[in-house]
């Protein structure tokens, strides 16, 4: 009977000590995409994007309401046209559309690569932050947010990151 109570009660000390321990975690909380988004750098470059890529989606427009007009030149001429006028209007039509489609495919992937190669730099750089920003606070683990299922808002580091990556690497 000592023994069993003995037992039970180095237990129950062992059962209050692990929480006490883990209690002393300091844990911080981060949104990476997030905080990436919101940098000052991310901002900039997704402007210079829009303008560096302006020229090439409106030819693409163009070409896109060009071979509309002909698909619609086509649907209200059927039957009215010579065989040989809608041959034409039609050769003029895939042709137009082999040329949407070139310009479209090479649009997005000339996009995507640049976005994929700023977005992978700056995911790098936003880690070393985070990293530093962590070691500063003195923080034993940080998580990424869409990881965790609940904090509290007190350990969301989202905003420091953002701040001191705006502050390691301004946007030029």
């Amino acid at each position: 009977m000592f023994r069993s109570s003995l037992a039970l009660a180095v237990c129950a000390a062992g059962l209050f000590a692990v929480p006490s321990a883990m209690a002393q975690a300091k844990v911080g909380v981060v949104s990476l995409q997030k905080a990436i988004l919101e940098t000052a750098e991310i901002k900039k470059a997704s402007n210079d994007m829009q303008v560096k890529y302006k020229k090439r989606q409106d030819d693409l427009d163009k070409a896109q309401r060009e071979l509309s007009d002909i698909q619609t030149q086509l649907q209200t001429a059927q039957g009215k046209l010579s065989a040989a006028g809608e041959a034409d209007l039609m050769a003029r039509g895939q042709r137009k559309e082999r040329e949407v489609k070139r310009l479209d495919e090479d649009l997005r992937a000339d996009v995507e690569r640049d976005r994929n190669e700023i977005l992978a730099r700056a995911q790098t750089r936003m880690l070393e932050v985070v990293k530093k920003l962590s070691d500063e606070k003195s923080l034993d683990l940080v998580v990424e947010a869409s990881a965790v299922i609940s904090f509290k808002p007190a350990l969301d580091i989202t905003v420091e990151a953002v701040a001191a990556y705006d502050k390691a690497y301004p946007a030029k």
